[in-house]
C-alpha cells in the first residue's frame, strides 16, 4: 500500500457518469444529467487535490524529492511468460499537476454548462462525453507504458470526435469532426511507428524500462538503437520524430493544425475543455514526458524547436483579422501550444509544463467568457457586431480583460509581478535566447514577434467586443456571412440582438469565470518557484535556471524585451480600433494581398483542398469508374458472369418438352454429321 489507491476514483468517476449517463440518461436523468455529472465531478477534482497535496507537500517535503509512485499496476494482457502488456497509474510531478488541471478545468466547463447548455434535447449526452474525454485525458497522463498511452491517446481522439460534432445535423459541425478525426489519425500513424521503434531497440513498452535502456546505450558508445540509423538518421532519432508527429496532430503544429479553428463547431464549453488543458496539451505532455529520451536525440528536439517557434508566428499571424470571437481564441490556442513546444525543444520543460499549467487557466478563463458573450448576444460570434457591451455585461468585460491580460503577459519586470503568462511566456522567450542556438535564435525571433502580434489580436478582439459603438444592427455584405460561420450549434445565423437586449449571463455561468480569474490574477509565486526555481533544478536540466547559468543573468534588452512587445501591440490596436476606426474600415475595403494572405489563413486549406482533397476524390471517382465498373464490373457481373446467364438462357430455350423439336434436333446433328465424313472424307 503506497497510500496513492484512492487515485484511481479521479480516473473512474467520469466513466461511470459516462456509462450512466450515456446508458440511461436521456430516458431517466436527462433534466438533472448536469448535476450529476458535476457532483462526479467535482469529486474526482477533489481526490486530484489531495493527490496533489499528499505528493507534493507531504511526501515531497519527507523525503526531499518527487520520485515517480506506481499507485496502481496489473496485467492486461498476457502474450507469454516474458511478454505482456500492462496497465496503471503512474505518479510523478507532471502527471499529478495534470491530474489537477484537467480535472478543475473540466469541472468550471460541467459547472458552466449547466447554464450555456440549459434547454438542449442531448443534455444527458452531452455531459456523458464529458465524461468520456476527462477520463480519457485522465487516464493518459497518468499512463506507465506507451501503449496504455496510445489507447487513451486515441480515445481522446474519438471523445473530441462526438464532442465536435455534438451538433450532427449541422453540415458543418459532421465536416469539422471528420477534419479533426481525419488529421489527428494521420499523425497517430507516425506516432505507433515511433512508439514500434522505441520498443523495438528499448526493449520494453514501459517509460521507466525505455528510458534505462536506451541511456545504457548512449553511455556504452551510443549502440544498438542509438547506431542503427536509416538515410543517415539514428532509429532513436526517427522513432522520437515520429512520435512527436502524433503529438503534433494532437496539439494542432503547422501543418497539421488545419482541424483546430474548425474544432469551433462544437459547443463553446467544449471549446474551453478542448483547447485549454486537455486534448491539444496532451502533445506538449507527450514530449516532456519522454524528455530523457529526446535529451539522446538532440536533431529531434531541434525539429521540434522549428515546428513549435514556426507555428508560434503562423498562428499568431493569422489571428490579427479574425472576426469569430471562438476563431481568434482557437489560434492564440494555436500560437500558444508554439511556445510550449519551442520550450521544450530547447529543453527547457520546465518552462513548457509551466506555459502549460498557466495558460490553462487564461484559456479556459477567455473561451468561458467569449461562451458568456456569446450567451449575451443570443449566440452571436461575429465581432463586427458587437461593440460598446461593457456598460450591458461589466463582469464579463472584467473576466475577458483579466483573460487578456494574462495571455499577452503584462507584468512588472523589475518587480517581477505580472499576470499568470508574464511569467511563464516570458521564461520561454528567455529560454530559447539562453540556448545560444542558432535554432534557438530563430525560434527567440519568431516568438518575440508573436509576442507582439498576440498582444495586437487579443486587445483587438477585446476592444471590438466591449468598447467602440455598438455595431449590431449593422448591416454586413453577403461575403462576411460566407466568410464565417456562426451559431454555435443553436442555428446556422443569428442576428445580433439590440443592445438592450444584450443581459449578462447567469450566476452558474459568472462563477466558473470568477474561479479561473483567480487562477490568473494570482499564479502563485510558489508554482514559479516549483516549475522555474531550485526544484527545478533537480528535476530536469534544461531549466531555464541552468539555460542561464549560475548567475541567471541576461542582457537588458532581452529581459525587458517580452514584457515591451505587448505594450506595443495594445497601443496599435488602441489606435486602430478606438482612435482611428475609419482605417481598420479602410484596410478591409482595400482588400490587399497581405490583408487576404492572412484572413484566409495563409490559404491552407485551399492548399490541402488542392493538394490532397481533390486529387484523392479523383484517384476515388477514377477506381470507382475505370477500376470497379470497367475491370471488376466488366470482367465479372457485367463480363463473364452477363455471358454464362446469357448461355444460360440461350440453353433453357431449348428445352422446349416437345418431342418433335429433339427429333428435329438429332435429325440434324446426325445430317452435320455424316456432311462432315463426306466432306473429310471418312477420316476422323
Amino acid at each position: 500500500m503506497n497510500g496513492y489507491e484512492h487515485t484511481v476514483w479521479i480516473l473512474l468517476l467520469p466513466l461511470i457518469g459516462f456509462v450512466l449517463l450515456g446508458l440511461f440518461g436521456k430516458k431517466y436523468f436527462n433534466k438533472s444529467a448536469g448535476i450529476i455529472g458535476t457532483a462526479l465531478l467535482t469529486i474526482s477534482a477533489a481526490l486530484a487535490l489531495l493527490t496533489a497535496y499528499q505528493y507534493f507537500f507531504v511526501n515531497g517535503l519527507m523525503n526531499g524529492v518527487y520520485p515517480k509512485v506506481q499507485a496502481l499496476k496489473f496485467t492486461w494482457l498476457m502474450f507469454s511468460p516474458g511478454l505482456s502488456i500492462d496497465m496503471g497509474i503512474m505518479l510523478d510531478p507532471i502527471s499529478v499537476m495534470m491530474l489537477v488541471v484537467v480535472t478543475f478545468v473540466s469541472l468550471m466547463v460541467h459547472i458552466f454548462s449547466l447554464g450555456y447548455m440549459k434547454g438542449e434535447e442531448r443534455f444527458a449526452t452531452y455531459y456523458a462525453f464529458l465524461g468520456l474525454f476527462t477520463f480519457s485525458m485522465l487516464a493518459l497522463v497518468v499512463s506507465s507504458n506507451l501503449f496504455q498511452m496510445y489507447m487513451f491517446w486515441e480515445l481522446v481522439g474519438v471523445s473530441s470526435y462526438l464532442l465536435i460534432g455534438f451538433y450532427f445535423q449541422k453540415p458543418s459541425a459532421v465536416a469539422a469532426s471528420k477534419k479533426a478525426f481525419i488529421v489527428t489519425r494521420f499523425a497517430d500513424l507516425g506516432f505507433l511507428i515511433g512508439i514500434l521503434i522505441l520498443a523495438y531497440y528499448g526493449r520494453s513498452l514501459d517509460f521507466n524500462t525505455i528510458i534505462q535502456t536506451l541511456t545504457a546505450q548512449q553511455s556504452q558508445g551510443y549502440l544498438a538503437a542509438v547506431s542503427a540509423s536509416f538515410l543517415g538518421v539514428s532509429a532513436l532519432t526517427w522513432g522520437l520524430t515520429l512520435v512527436f508527429m502524433g503529438g503534433a496532430g494532437k496539439s494542432a503544429m503547422f501543418p497539421l493544425h488545419v482541424w483546430l479553428p474548425d474544432a469551433m463547431e462544437g459547443p463553446t464549453p467544449v471549446s474551453a475543455l478542448i483547447h485549454a488543458a486537455t486534448m491539444v496539451t496532451a502533445g506538449v505532455f507527450l514530449v516532456c514526458r519522454a524528455s530523457p529520451m529526446f535529451q539522446l536525440a538532440p536533431f529531434a528536439l531541434e525539429f521540434v524547436t522549428v515546428v513549435g517557434a514556426t507555428t508560434a508566428f503562423f498562428a499568431a499571424s493569422v489571428g490579427l483579422f479574425q472576426n469569430d470571437i471562438k476563431r481568434v481564441i482557437a489560434y492564440s490556442t494555436c500560437s500558444q501550444l508554439g511556445y510550449m513546444f519551442a520550450a521544450a525543444g530547447v529543453a527547457a520543460y520546465n518552462a513548457a509544463m509551466f506555459h502549460l499549467f498557466t495558460h490553462a487557466f487564461f484559456k479556459a478563463l477567455l473561451f468561458l467568457g467569449a461562451g458568456s458573450v456569446i450567451h449575451a448576444m443570443h449566440h452571436e460570434q461575429d465581432m463586427r457586431k458587437m461593440g460598446g457591451l461593457w456598460k450591458a455585461i461589466p463582469f464579463t468585460w472584467a473576466m475577458m480583460m483579466i483573460g487578456t491580460l494574462a495571455l499577452t503577459g503584462v507584468g512588472l519586470p523589475l518587480l517581477h509581478i505580472g499576470f499568470a503568462g508574464f511569467y511563464s511566456k516570458d521564461a520561454i522567450i528567455n529560454s530559447t535566447f539562453a540556448a545560444h542556438t542558432g535554432i534557438g535564435s530563430y525560434a527567440f525571433t519568431l516568438l518575440l514577434v508573436a509576442a507582439g502580434m498576440t498582444s495586437f489580436y487579443s486587445w483587438r478582439q477585446f476592444l471590438m467586443t466591449f468598447h467602440g459603438p455598438y455595431r449590431g444592427d449593422a448591416q454586413h455584405g453577403h461575403h462576411h456571412a460566407a466568410a464565417d460561420d456562426h451559431g454555435d450549434g443553436h442555428g446556422e445565423h443569428h442576428h445580433a440582438p439590440k443592445l438592450s437586449e444584450v443581459h449578462e449571463s447567469p450566476l452558474v455561468m459568472l462563477g466558473p469565470l470568477a474561479v479561473r480569474a483567480r487562477g490568473v490574477v494570482f499564479p502563485g509565486m510558489g508554482f514559479f518557484h516549483c516549475f522555474l526555481g531550485e526544484g527545478a533544478r533537480e528535476s530536469w536540466r534544461g531549466s531555464l535556471v541552468l539555460a542561464l547559468g549560475e548567475e541567471g543573468h541576461l542582457p537588458l534588452w532581452v529581459e525587458f524585451g517580452p514584457p515591451a512587445v505587448p505594450l506595443i501591440g495594445f497601443l496599435v490596436a488602441f489606435c486602430y480600433y478606438i482612435l482611428h476606426p475609419a482605417l481598420t474600415a479602410a484596410i478591409q475595403a482595400r482588400r490587399g494581398m497581405l490583408y487576404l494572405f492572412l484572413y484566409n489563413k495563409w490559404y491552407f486549406d485551399e492548399l490541402y483542398d488542392f493538394l490532397f482533397v481533390r486529387p484523392a476524390l479523383r484517384l476515388g471517382r477514377f477506381l470507382w469508374k475505370r477500376g470497379d465498373g470497367t475491370v471488376i464490373d466488366g470482367l465479372g457481373p457485367d463480363g463473364i458472369a452477363a455471358r454464362v446467364l446469357d448461355a444460360t438462357r440461350g440453353a433453357v430455350r431449348l428445352q422446349t418438352g416437345y418431342i418433335y423439336h429433339y427429333a428435329l434436333a438429332m435429325l440434324l446433328g446426325v445430317v452435320a454429321l455424316a456432311t462432315w465424313f463426306m466432306v473429310s472424307g471418312g477420316g476422323l
